[in-house]
């Protein structure tokens, strides 16, 4: 390649945990060692290049990969609940220090600068289930504010969704998804990232399903990264990418998942905890934490958290 020219990686998996992993292979042998923004003084150079990453069954079992998962099944759980139901739309301050969106916040609320929020997921589902025919290539919502996100502290990654319908020989539709994003940590975010933007994907291929009335399955998911990288800081030490590499000498791709009925209580755990802690916020006490005597356990939480 020309020097100073980013590479560009293609990878495809049939399970979101055998793409992550050949993502993370491929980015590590490919990709060029740069320097970032967010380096500290003595931090090694990261790897980086664009990258596109195809799944081809998104909901294949084993859907869970044991190392793509550094803050754990709760953190999991709790990012996709944000996405899909924008359990934290009300942490977000714009201009503030930190939560400058949410992703379900742009979706579902995006402003375009008149001052009125537009639901795109919800008008775009509206035009499909209205359209006259499936074959239209205008279904897509977008995240990026040109008025906004160049001056913010942290502007979102994600920047698009698109959706497309095409017939499958046995007369059902398949909802395909591509997403792309303008940078994004593969070693720690890509993974729960795309766990929870294809839960969008198949909660968005059932409501067609049932309001349009016929049936509409969950196709191929396509991710594109202008910048994937691996940051340096974490090539090396406990937890470090090193040791990943050295793990997958030993241990199969099998022995790194789980099945998600394995992980599904401590998703309802999860759950009856965040319940409690929004609660208890709209007591005053703050973020993130439990009334006291209050058993979280069995806390109620809404019945669409379980769809």
């Amino acid at each position: 390649m020309i020097p100073g020219s980013q590479p560009v990686i293609a990878v495809t998996g049939r399970s979101l945990p055998e793409a992550w992993q050949q993502a993370m292979l491929a980015l590590y042998q490919q990709g060029v060692d740069t320097a970032t923004s967010f380096d500290r003084r003595g931090d090694p150079k990261s790897k980086d290049a664009t990258v596109l990453v195809t799944v081809e069954d998104p909901f294949a079992e084993p859907r869970l990969h044991k190392k793509a998962i550094p803050a754990g099944l709760e953190e999991l759980e709790i990012y996709r609940l944000e996405v899909v139901a924008g359990v934290h739309d009300h942490w977000v301050n714009r201009f503030g220090e930190e939560w400058n969106y949410t992703y379900h916040e742009r979706l579902r609320t995006y402003d375009a600068g008149d001052g009125k929020p537009h639901d795109q997921l919800g008008t775009m589902i509206e035009q499909i289930c209205a359209a006259p025919d499936l074959f239209r290539r205008r279904f897509q919502v977008v995240t990026w504010i040109p008025s906004v996100d160049p001056f913010i502290i942290d502007p979102p990654c994600l920047q698009r969704l698109h959706f497309r319908l095409l017939p499958a020989q046995d007369g059902a539709w398949v909802l395909n998804m591509n997403s792309d994003w303008r940078s994004r940590d593969g070693y720690k975010a890509w993974f729960m990232n795309v766990f929870a933007l294809t839960d969008l994907q198949r909660l968005v291929a059932r409501e067609i399903s049932e309001r349009r009335g016929i049936a509409v399955r969950v196709g191929r998911y396509v991710d594109k990264s202008d910048s994937l990288h691996i940051y340096g800081k974490d090539l090396e030490g406990v937890g470090g990418f090193s040791g990943f590499l050295q793990m997958l000498r030993s241990r199969s791709l099998d022995e790194l998942t789980w099945d998600s009925s394995f992980c599904l209580p401590m998703f309802q755990e999860a759950r009856h905890k965040l319940a409690a802690q929004l609660a208890a916020e709209t007591q005053g006490r703050g973020k993130g934490v439990v009334a006291p005597g209050v058993d979280w356990m069995s806390f109620p939480y809404p019945p669409a958290w379980d769809r």
